[in-house]
């Protein structure tokens, strides 16, 4: 059957569309009909439920019953609040909640992820920024504002993941004439990878904090401070550059710097974190639709709230403490000191005042932006990094994008790319890539400046990072983002 076909029959773009064709070709293999397979279809897509078990078509039926274009009309079904009480039909009915969007041609499921969290009884309002894409429960570049809850999967896997650039005590040519000195001192002062860490672990005062705030977080303690200092996988990195700094009402001069900027997280622990306090809310919200387990929240009120919300504040310090270590001792092996640094975090949730109340504020993939707060958003190995101010945009929920934000998935990724042609781009740029998956290079990245024009109602450019010397995780390390 044709695509036009099946769209017509109810079945949405994406995997479900990909599953019904296959499912079509095994059914006409069988020997079925045209008219019986096109019946077949319309009823999966009407009521997927009834044909979980069908040996032709059970894979699609799953697979719409998973989608998120079917079950968005029944995420206003019955939930339980944490309160306890029930919003069903019976009920007054939940009106979702209002919600912006910057940024044009966006991947429709991120845009659905969206309209089903602010569908939540426990939503006040959302905004999504123009580096969106797919993630669990809330789209990476969504941030949603809640009453009294906090969404485990609407921080993220990689709690308080961030990015900080220091401006090194040395002169930009020290990227041509002390480029040996800068790539050993970028070697042998990081560590990427999963479960990688240290010989020696770092030191740090974090570790000095309370772990035993929860349960978990004292389980997980050994395990931060062996990976103390440590950068994981995926799309974090640790580069030298040249820093554009634009604007004359900083601490620090207009003029070009050398700078070095990295961007990492929490590491396992925060992972670990992550994973636990979801199924507790997930337990706790039993009648969340089961394609929307990820969006399950904990009640602020109730003690399994406030354990998450104080591991996910250790977990903003410890993740603070990863950067802090590399920063340092790449300074220090240099023996130069740092001259001015800017540090900004995603994937948390902070308590906030908007609409007259304060909210629960989740930004996953997306940076606080209020008037005056300082900011870094990254584009690739390949494209600018932009320093940025603050506008204080209340629509935005004061938020903006946290990088350029991918437009393809790392298998297609691998399948598109290869390093003959990355590495002839890396060179006209004037980049010298140490180590890297095929699945992070340029191409499955936005543009920036267009990531950029569409929210410049929410952040002012006040420098620019040119990365010239980047090292990420090695090819083949399963993404930690």
């Amino acid at each position: 059957m044709k695509t036009k076909d099946l769209i017509a029959l109810g079945i949405p773009r994406g995997e479900p569309l990909e599953t019904a064709k296959r499912a079509c070709q095994a059914a006409a293999r069988d020997g079925l009909k045209k008219r019986r397979i096109q019946f077949s279809i319309q009823a999966v897509a009407k009521n997927p439920e009834s044909h979980v078990h069908d040996p032709l078509f059970g894979s699609l039926a799953q697979m719409l019953i998973d989608s998120v274009h079917y079950q968005n009309a029944k995420l206003r079904g019955a939930y339980r609040t944490p309160g306890g009480s029930e919003i069903g039909p019976s009920s007054t009915p939940h009106e979702s909640a209002p919600w912006h969007q910057w940024g044009e041609n966006l991947e429709s499921t991120s845009i659905e992820q969206m309209r089903n969290a602010c569908a939540l009884p426990v939503a006040v309002a959302g905004a999504l920024m123009p580096d969106a894409h797919l993630g669990y429960g809330l789209p990476i570049g969504g941030v949603l504002a809640t009453a009294n809850a906090v969404i485990p999967y609407a921080v993220g896997v990689d709690i308080a993941c961030r990015v900080k650039l220091s401006v090194l005590d040395l002169p930009v040519s020290a990227l041509d004439r002390q480029r040996d000195n800068l790539k050993q001192a970028l070697m042998g002062e990081t560590n990427f990878g999963i479960g990688g860490s240290f010989k020696k672990p770092r030191r740090h005062s974090v570790m000095d904090e309370d772990w035993g705030v929860t349960k978990i977080t004292k389980t997980l303690k050994d395990k931060a401070w062996s990976q103390l200092g440590t950068s994981g996988s995926g799309n974090h990195f640790v580069e030298y550059g040249s820093l554009e700094i634009l604007d004359s009402g900083l601490p620090i001069e207009t003029g070009t710097y050398l700078a070095v900027l990295s961007h990492s997280g929490s590491r396992g622990t925060g992972a670990a974190i992550c994973n636990e306090y979801s199924r507790i809310a997930q337990r706790q919200c039993r009648n969340l639709q089961h394609a929307h387990r990820h969006l399950a929240w904990l009640d602020m009120d109730k003690s399994e709230g406030q354990e998450y919300w104080a591991a996910m504040e250790l977990m903003g310090k410890y993740a603070s403490a990863n950067h802090d270590c590399i920063h340092r001792h790449i300074a220090d092996h240099l023996g130069v000191r740092s001259r001015w640094t800017v540090e900004n975090h995603h994937n948390f949730a902070w308590k906030e005042v908007h609409q007259g109340r304060e909210l629960i504020v989740h930004r996953k993939g997306a940076t606080p932006a209020a008037a005056g707060d300082l900011g870094i958003i990254p584009g690739s190995m390949a494209s600018p990094c932009y320093l940025v101010r603050g506008l204080g945009n209340e629509s935005s929920l004061r938020s903006a994008a946290h990088g350029a934000g991918r437009v393809m998935s790392r298998t297609t990724a691998k399948k598109k790319f290869n390093w003959h042609d990355t590495n002839k781009l890396l060179a006209d740029r004037g980049v010298e890539l140490i180590s890297a998956g095929i699945d992070e290079v340029p191409g499955v990245y936005k543009d920036i400046n267009e990531v950029m024009a569409a929210q410049s109602d929410l952040v002012e450019p006040i420098g620019r990072f040119h990365p010239k010397i980047v090292k990420m995780a090695p090819s083949g390390e399963r993404p930690e983002d």
